[in-house]
């Protein structure tokens, strides 16, 4: 995946990599916007239950869900709860 620099995280996102949905829909740039605003813990469009369980998540170390809409298409961004990587996909792709 080639995209553009990622900003400080709140917390690690591993190896970054994207689906061939994602891929084939998002620039580089798209890509690591999304990629920054869940770094930095803006959930996006996830409703409050599941910001409540990424919040709870930093702590714990659980599994992290960011729901971004990116040129009328909706992307997820998850990182896994070992923190070793984060996956850009489409939701019919999960």
């Amino acid at each position: 995946m080639t995209s553009a620099p990622i900003t400080i995280t709140r917390f690690p996102l591993g190896l970054k990599v994207a689906t061939p949905g994602a891929s084939d829909h998002l620039t580089p740039w798209e890509m690591a916007a999304c990629l920054n605003r869940h770094g930095l813990g803006d959930w996006g469009e996830v409703d409050d239950e599941d910001k409540a369980t990424n919040d709870a998540a930093m702590v714990s170390g659980g599994r992290l869900l960011s729901a971004y809409t990116v040129r009328g298409v909706q992307v997820w961004v998850i990182t896994e709860a070992d923190r070793r990587t984060t996956t850009l996909l489409l939701p019919d792709e999960y």
